[in-house]
């Protein structure tokens, strides 16, 4: 019973994020930006992120997508301020491994985000969990290449 109670605390988080997400709108100042969609699904999500001194100083996410992707992108901007880029980009593999049923060293650096684990259960899922945290990781490296 007490499982069942603490699933759906999680399951009432992950909803939590998905109606009201963090950081969800426009970044009038960012540095970088990209759109990545999920084919097999159509959720879009628009990141936008402001790279400061090799740091991410603030992030916004825009799009549609189901209820999984909204509420890893609120959880993805939630960890990422502050971030440096490699904190950034180490954070991203962590929680693509986490969500394909790997061992995550430091689960709880990825901070609500880590309640996505159950994804692994639901192969069809994984891309929806993961589209906003491969849009970061595309957008971290094209902004080093940019420096270059």
């Amino acid at each position: 019973m007490a499982l069942s109670k603490l699933d759906q605390l999680y399951r009432q988080v992950i909803l939590d994020h998905s109606q009201h997400p963090h950081h969800e709108g426009t970044l009038e100042d960012s540095t970088d930006q990209i759109e990545l969609i999920n084919p097999s699904c159509g959720d879009v999500i628009q990141l936008q992120l402001r790279i400061e001194e090799d740091r991410v100083q603030d992030i916004r996410f825009s799009g549609h997508g189901c209820t999984i992707s909204r509420a890893s992108a609120s959880m993805m901007t939630d960890v990422m301020i502050g971030k440096t880029k490699a904190e950034a980009f180490e954070l991203t593999q962590g929680f693509s491994e986490l969500v394909q049923g790997k061992e995550v060293s430091d689960v709880e650096a990825l901070g609500d985000a880590a309640l996505l684990n159950g994804v692994a259960k639901f192969p069809a899922r994984i891309k929806c969990a993961t589209l906003s945290w491969k849009a970061l990781e595309k957008a971290l490296a094209a902004a080093g290449q940019d420096e270059n």
